[in-house]
Parts: C-alpha cells; sequence; structure tokens
C-alpha cells in the first residue's frame, strides 16, 4: 500500500480505531492494524470523509480579478474541501462544450483538489446537451435573473427537463421565478429593498414550477433545488419526491437581517436574499428533521470594490468555501449540529446527487479524507487569515474550527493548517469515473 492513515475513523454513522490502507489514491483495506510505504498517525484525532462542495463560482475564465481556480481551490483546501463543482457564469459561460473543455483546462493547471463543471443549461443550447454531457458533471438551469445572463425561459421548464432525463446528470436549479421578479422589481437602497424585489413568493413560484414540470418526465432525473431562502419555499417542498434533493447556504442559516449591520449593507447581498429570523429558524427546523439534504456554500466572491458600490449597482454574493465546513464544525462542537448530519449533508448526499466516489470511507472510494480535532480550540474567522482572492468575509469575527489535515486521494495537501499539496494535484471528475446514479 502507498499510504496508512492510522486514527479513529468514522464508518456507518460511528467512530472505530483503525487503519485505513491506500493504493493509487483509492481506499483499498480499513482494519485494525495496516502497514504503508508512508505511514501517518492520527491517534485519538477523528478521521472523516473530506468535504464536497456542490456549488462555487470561481470566476475563471473572465474575473479572475475576483477569484480563480488557484486562489479558490485552495481556499477550498483550507476549508477540507477536496473536490468542489464550479458554476456556468463565467466569460464564456459553460453552455457550449468548447467552453467547458477550456474551463477544464484552466483547472488542471491550477487547482490543489479535484473539481466537476457544470454546464448552464439556456433557451439556444438544449440541441448541445448530450455532447455536453460527455464532459460535463452535471447541468445548471437559472430560473431568474441573477448574476450572468443565463435564464431559462420558465415556460420550458418541463420540455427541458424532459430533453435531458435521459443523459444521467443531475440538473441543479436556481429556483427565483423571473416573471415574478420582473413583477417586484424596485429600484434598491439596502437590504429591505432586495428582500421586496425578490421576496420568497418567487422562490415558492418556482418551487412549483419545477415539481409540476418533474412530474412530466419520462425517465427519472435528479433534480437539485439550490440555496432554498424561505418558510415559503420549505413549506411546498417539505414533502418532496425522492429525486429531488434540497441545498441550503452558510449565508442564509447563520445570517439574517435583522442581524446585519446597516454599514455594510451591499457585503450581504446575495440572490436570493438573506432573510428573517423566522426564515433561518425554518431553515435550521428542516435541517434537524432531515427535510433539507445538502450544505452548499455557493461560494460567489466579489471584490471590495465592486461591492462598495451603490446598492443598486453592487454585486449579488459572498465567498464562502473555505469557511463552510469550519463554521459548522463549530456547531458540532456547540452541540447544535450532530457530526453524523454534517458528514451527511457535505460528504454522503453530495456524492450520492453527483456520482462521484467519495464522500465516504469506503473501500472502492477516493482517500479524500479530512483529520479533526475536536479538542482544538475554537477560534473566530478572520479575513486576513483566509485564502480568497476577494480578501473578505461575511462571517468575520464567528466562531469555526478549522481541520488540521486533508488528504486528496491519499496526497497530503493541507498538514498541520499548512498548505503543502501543489497546483494541479487536482484532476477533472470524468463522468465516466462515475459510480452509476
Amino acid at each position: 500500500m502507498d499510504q496508512t492513515i492510522e486514527g479513529k475513523i468514522y464508518l456507518n454513522g460511528r467512530f472505530e480505531e483503525g487503519c485505513i490502507g491506500i493504493k493509487d489514491g483509492k481506499i483499498t483495506a480499513i482494519k485494525k492494524i495496516l502497514k504503508g510505504d508512508e505511514h501517518y498517525s492520527f491517534s485519538h484525532q477523528l478521521i472523516l470523509p473530506a468535504a464536497i462542495d456542490l456549488h462555487v463560482h470561481f470566476r475563471e475564465p473572465g474575473f479572475t480579478y475576483k477569484e480563480d481556480f488557484y486562489t479558490g481551490s485552495k481556499a477550498a483546501a483550507y476549508g477540507g474541501i477536496s473536490c468542489f463543482f464550479d458554476m456556468p457564469n463565467t466569460n464564456p459561460p459553460t453552455t457550449h462544450t468548447n467552453n467547458v473543455l477550456e474551463k477544464i483546462r484552466y483547472a488542471s493547471k491550477k487547482s490543489f483538489v479535484d473539481y466537476g463543471i457544470y454546464a448552464g443549461i439556456i433557451d439556444n443550447n438544449i440541441d448541445e446537451a448530450k455532447k455536453l454531457s460527455e464532459y460535463c458533471n452535471g447541468f445548471k438551469i437559472y430560473l431568474g435573473d441573477t448574476t450572468g445572463s443565463l435564464q431559462l425561459d420558465e415556460q420550458k421548464l418541463g420540455d427541458v427537463l424532459e430533453e435531458i432525463s435521459s443523459l444521467n446528470r443531475p440538473v441543479l436549479i436556481h429556483a427565483e421565478s423571473n416573471k415574478c421578479l420582473q413583477q417586484h422589481r424596485i429600484t434598491e437602497d439596502n437590504l429591505q429593498d432586495h428582500i421586496r424585489s425578490r421576496p420568497a413568493e418567487c422562490e415558492e413560484n418556482a418551487i412549483r414550477n419545477i415539481l409540476l414540470s418533474s412530474k412530466t418526465t419520462k425517465k427519472p432525473l435528479k433534480i437539485h433545488i439550490c440555496h432554498l431562502s424561505s418558510c415559503e419555499g420549505f413549506e411546498i417542498l417539505k414533502k418532496h419526491p425522492p429525486n429531488i434533493t434540497i441545498g441550503v447556504t452558510p449565508h442564509h442559516l447563520l445570517l439574517n437581517i435583522e442581524k446585519i449591520s446597516k454599514r455594510y449593507q451591499t457585503h450581504y447581498k446575495v440572490n436570493p436574499p438573506i432573510r428573517t429570523n423566522l426564515d433561518q429558524e425554518t431553515l435550521w427546523y428542516g435541517i434537524q428533521k432531515g427535510f433539507i439534504d445538502i450544505l452548499e456554500s455557493d461560494h460567489a466572491p466579489h471584490t471590495l470594490q465592486d461591492k462598495e458600490a451603490e446598492f443598486m449597482d453592487a454585486p449579488a454574493g459572498v465567498p464562502g468555501a473555505e469557511t463552510m465546513l469550519p463554521l459548522f464544525l463549530a456547531e458540532v462542537k456547540r452541540n447544535n449540529l450532530s457530526l453524523k448530519k454534517l458528514v451527511s449533508m457535505l460528504c454522503e448526499k453530495p456524492a450520492d446527487l453527483t456520482g462521484v466516489p467519495k464522500g465516504r470511507i469506503e473501500i472502492g472510494r477516493d482517500a479524500d479524507l479530512i483529520i479533526v480535532d475536536l479538542k482544538e480550540e475554537i477560534k473566530n474567522i478572520r479575513a486576513e487569515h483566509l485564502h480568497s482572492k476577494c480578501g473578505w468575509t461575511p462571517f468575520e469575527g464567528m466562531k469555526a474550527l478549522f481541520p488540521k489535515h486533508l488528504f486528496v486521494r491519499g496526497e497530503i495537501v493541507i498538514e498541520d493548517h499548512a498548505l503543502v499539496g501543489a497546483p494541479g494535484h487536482g484532476k477533472h471528475i470524468q463522468p465516466s469515473q462515475y459510480i452509476r446514479m
């Protein structure tokens, strides 16, 4: 074996003292004692599956002054993420096969961790979906106007889902109805205006459309509703069918309009909006009761200069990849969230949705692992200690527990909270490598 890693291993929801054997980046054995060419001993520390971030915007190509695959993947690695999936709203957007291949080439030279690429489905590229599916790891559909101009005509959703249902790729959907957004459009001067211009009604209408349209496909299709934000949206989805998963972000779970400083309103402008304390409590209830499936960062960085424009002109989006897992490890340590639930939402269910051979400590899967010491002190997040190119965080001062080590396919990338991996170690996860969905 190439590597062996010893410690308290998370197996099927509980911990067992033992050793993981790794060969060619794959887990090949899990036993009490193993010998390998390289041996790592983490006695009394926790060995967990590394996190999978289903939803990032690393801005390359086209907006690399905000982020790129080097800085974005480095931030992800420090946050215990071994695999990320990048969204299509770059310049050019990944709505055509050549653009997907170009983005894969950029990431192949720069990424510290593994990655997948989504293709955007818009009104005029459905004929290319089959070709796109040979290289992309899923499809993204925007039902409402947001960063970039990639929205799909809402009335076409059913036909589009039917068209791509045979391609064995998950479909992620930004659920805000564009018709509803147009009806509520106003001049925005602050976050309250932003909520009024993107009310929960728009999320609710989009979700109803998704549920209705998904019933008409002849073949089963995995659909993921991104960044749920409202009580109204949650009420509709409480009884969602098994082929639909629901995502939620750290900023919708940990921030609300009542607690945000009036001085930095533009910093917290996101789509869909950060809403009320009641919405926040409802999302937490959804997690605790098992209605919400996946935690996703929606890492969407902008520079401080961009964010400090007049409110109407300031772009929507916040960074969050590096801080996602650490924020919720702190919630685990404070007994606000079970570790089993966190592993399910950040590792197991993202792997199930995308089909990647990661997310669990099992023989045959990639040896993507993090080492966590729950005895370490919880620290306050400081932007100056983070690694995104944008240079700020909406979670400044909040409590977090960062993983000590990260392994990606058996190779150590973060060691004792320091980067030791190399850019280009990360690989594109080819669709042919998928565990069948």
